[in-house]
């Protein structure tokens, strides 16, 4: 079994992983600030601190990506008006004097064919990491991560503990969760991952087995201390909003019900306000436009549904991450737009 896909501890995928790092200590810095300065032992609220933290000091390549997209729309009647002039000629001197035309409008507007690629390939591994961040906050946030190693400890010297929290994960059907094993027994780390995972139904029934209750009350404290790291609104972060919408059907508070439907419904709007304010993507080709402004119109569409759809069986942190990023991109967008609808073109390429 692949090891590094289930533990607590971090990534260990090059490149992601070191930039994971370092947003780990960020997080976990997060966490202490809150807790020494203001007595706040909340992660989600650390989710969302974080999150503006880390787009805040993406826009510069934000701000930079956009300028090229603006040039690039500036750009499109020239280069249309050059694949057009030599659309039915497919020799090679044509096709090289087609390139070097090309090649001039770019150096024309300052910009570089691959110019919105490399800012991609800057962003992709940053979000990466921080998804690995949200995902594995044990990981990440010593904080956190300490609250469990007593109950580890009490755990991992039963016999046969293995077997038995593998039997409460499937009878409990929390799929997102598997042990890592080293020497056909559970990890230290992987019990952490199950143990954070645990909603508070959970941590109560796992405190009812036969074979913990000789430390019951270490669970019993052990629960109350996270349950409290992991409340935002009254939802535990940890469980799942479907979960609560179940269970005031049998009686449990509708007040939760509708917080836990707030989730996927805020991820959906979130979403769906951020590729409103984005800018419209230009084609190089004439033919090509309306096919790809059509596939960006399914996607904007389909994105943000999908995430709905997820976040009614994903963790509540992960719903309050894609919420709280959602809006920050949204608002750094707004900034984005009115800078550069401000700047005049001319200024732009003189610049570039």
């Amino acid at each position: 079994m692949n090891l590094e896909l289930f533990l607590a501890t971090k990534t260990g995928t090059p490149i992601i992983g070191q930039i994971a790092s370092v947003m780990g200590w960020i997080m976990d810095g997060i966490y202490k600030m809150l807790d020494g300065l203001f007595g706040i032992q909340n992660i989600g609220l650390c989710i969302i601190i974080f999150s503006i933290i880390i787009y805040a000091l993406m826009t510069p390549l934000q701000v930079k990506q956009q300028k090229f997209s603006k040039l690039s729309s500036v750009m499109q009647p020239e280069l249309q008006k050059i694949q057009k002039k030599y659309k039915d000629k497919k020799d090679q001197a044509s096709v090289q004097k087609m390139q070097e035309e090309t090649q001039l409008v770019y150096q024309k507007y300052g910009v570089s064919p691959t110019g919105s690629c490399v800012q991609l390939l800057i962003q992709f591994p940053v979000l990466m990491a921080l998804w690995q961040v949200i995902y594995k906050i044990p990981g990440y946030v010593g904080s956190v991560k300490n609250v469990f190693t007593g109950l580890v400890d009490q755990i991992t010297s039963v016999s046969g503990y293995t077997d038995l929290i593998q039997s409460f994960i499937t009878d409990n059907k929390m799929t997102r969760v598997q042990l890592a094993l080293d020497n056909g027994k559970a990890t230290s780390n992987s019990v952490i991952d199950f143990l954070y995972a645990l909603s508070p139904s959970q941590w109560k029934d796992l405190a009812s087995m036969d074979q913990f209750k000789g430390f019951a009350d270490t669970i019993n404290t052990t629960s109350a201390e996270i349950s409290k790291m992991q409340n935002f609104c009254g939802l535990n972060i940890a469980d799942q909003p479907l979960n609560y919408i179940k269970a005031a059907f049998e009686g449990a508070s509708i007040a939760l019900a509708i917080a836990a439907l707030l989730i996927p419904i805020l991820a959906w709007a979130t979403q769906v306000l951020n590729y409103k304010l984005m800018p419209q993507a230009t084609s190089s080709a004439e033919g090509a436009v309306d096919t790809m402004q059509a596939s960006m119109k399914t996607m904007n569409t389909v994105m943000p549904l999908m995430s709905a759809v997820f976040c009614f069986t994903f963790p509540v942190g992960l719903g309050i991450y894609w919420i709280a990023s959602a809006v920050v991109r949204s608002v750094q967008q707004w900034f984005i737009n009115r800078h550069l609808d401000k700047m005049d073109i001319n200024d732009l390429v003189n610049e570039n």
